[in-house]
């Protein structure tokens, strides 16, 4: 009696891994994560009348779990995913925390000052705002974001 033995043994987590592909769900979904935490960091900063810069922290865990849930392969390609969406949240929420508190004075709207306020003067109320342990959370941030979503 013989038996038939496989040649080449798979194991199913290597076959499911190999089926996951990257469809335009994945794209809308971090999109999606990126624009959505960003606009909660604005909101708490605005709400607290403070940087908040350590939400960045918690933006790359959440941009790598988006990553994740998108069935984005892992390698250097979704950790370099990560820092990008995780300094692109850093972007868009210092953009609408200057916006919102410059605009606030002026009597313009959040998304009015938004589009009025421009890169130089953006650049410079980031470090008017922005302290030396607002950068170290921001550092961190970029560190994390590759970590985890490698």
């Amino acid at each position: 009696m013989t038996v038939a033995v496989p040649t080449e043994p798979r194991a199913p987590r290597q076959t499911e891994r190999a089926q996951r592909r990257v469809t335009a769900f994945s794209w809308l979904l971090l999109a999606l994560g990126t624009v959505g935490f960003a606009a909660f960091w604005v909101l708490l900063a605005v709400a607290w009348d403070r940087q908040c810069s350590w939400m960045a922290v918690l933006g790359a865990l959440d941009i790598a779990w988006m990553l994740r849930l998108g069935g984005w392969r892992p390698g250097p390609r979704r950790a370099g995913l990560g820092l990008a969406a995780s300094a692109l949240i850093v972007l868009i929420a210092n953009w609408g925390i200057a916006a919102s508190q410059y605009g606030g004075m002026l009597g313009f709207g959040p998304l009015e000052s938004s589009t009025r306020l421009g890169p130089n003067f953006a650049w410079t109320l980031f470090q008017l705002a922005n302290t030396g342990t607002d950068l170290i959370w921001l550092a961190l941030a970029a560190a994390v974001a590759v970590v985890a979503s490698r």
